[in-house]
C-alpha cells in the first residue's frame, strides 16, 4: 500500500534533495494552480506558465516555508503575486456589467429532477455562465470567489493569500456575489441567490 505524505512532509523531502517529493507536491497543486490562474488571466496556456513560474519561485523559496500555515495557502500566495504581477504589467481589461449586458443573455434549462439529462444540462449551462459571469467581474473579486468557493479555504486564509485584511476579503465576497448574481440575473438565471456564486 502506498504511503501517502503531508505537505508539510514532502517539504521536508524536498529540502532534504528529494525530487520525487517535490514533484509529489506539484501533481497535488498542478491543476488548482492553473485553474486559478486561468480565471485570473483568462487564457489557459498563458495561465499554465504562470502556475509553472509559481511553482519555480515556491521551489526556490521552499526554506521559507513555515510548517505552522497549509501549504496550499502558502503556494497560493506565491501564485497570486506572480499572477498580480502579470496582471499590472499587461494591465488586462475587464467587461464592465454594461458591456454583459449589451453581450445578450443565456437562456436557462429546464427545472427538472436532480438526476434527470435535463438538470445535468441546467447544471452545466448554469457552471458555464457563472464560469462567463467571473470573467466579467474585478479580478481581485474573481480571486477571492475562486479561492474561498472553488479551492475551499477560508477567510483568513483568503486574506493571506491575497495580502488584505480579512474584512476586506470579507467585502470583496459580498460585492462579487452581488455581481454575479446580477449578471447571471441579466442573463435569465432568475432563481441565482446573491449568496451561491
Amino acid at each position: 500500500m502506498p504511503v501517502t505524505y503531508t505537505d508539510a512532509e514532502l517539504v521536508q523531502q524536498a529540502l532534504a534533495g528529494s525530487q520525487p517529493a517535490y514533484r509529489d507536491l506539484v501533481s497535488r497543486y498542478a491543476t488548482p494552480a492553473v485553474n486559478l490562474a486561468t480565471r485570473m488571466v483568462r487564457d489557459r496556456a498563458l495561465a499554465e506558465d504562470l502556475a509553472q513560474e509559481a511553482f519555480a519561485r515556491a521551489f526556490e523559496r521552499l526554506a521559507t516555508y513555515d510548517q505552522q500555515r497549509r501549504f496550499v495557502s502558502w503556494f497560493f500566495q506565491i501564485l497570486h503575486n506572480v499572477t498580480i504581477d502579470y496582471l499590472r504589467r499587461k494591465h488586462i481589461p475587464t467587461v464592465s456589467l454594461d458591456d454583459l449586458q449589451k453581450a445578450g443573455a443565456l437562456p436557462p434549462a429546464a427545472v427538472s429532477t436532480a438526476d434527470s439529462p435535463e438538470a445535468q444540462a441546467e447544471k452545466a449551462a448554469l457552471a458555464r455562465a457563472l464560469d462567463l459571469a467571473l470573467a466579467r467581474i474585478r479580478p481581485e473579486y474573481r480571486e477571492a470567489v475562486v479561492l474561498c468557493y472553488r479551492e475551499e479555504l477560508s477567510v483568513e486564509e483568503v486574506a493571506e493569500i491575497m495580502s488584505l485584511p480579512s474584512g476586506t476579503v470579507k467585502t470583496y465576497l459580498f460585492r462579487a456575489r452581488k455581481e454575479l448574481a446580477k449578471i447571471l440575473s441579466a442573463q435569465g438565471w432568475s432563481k441565482i441567490s446573491a449568496r451561491s456564486p
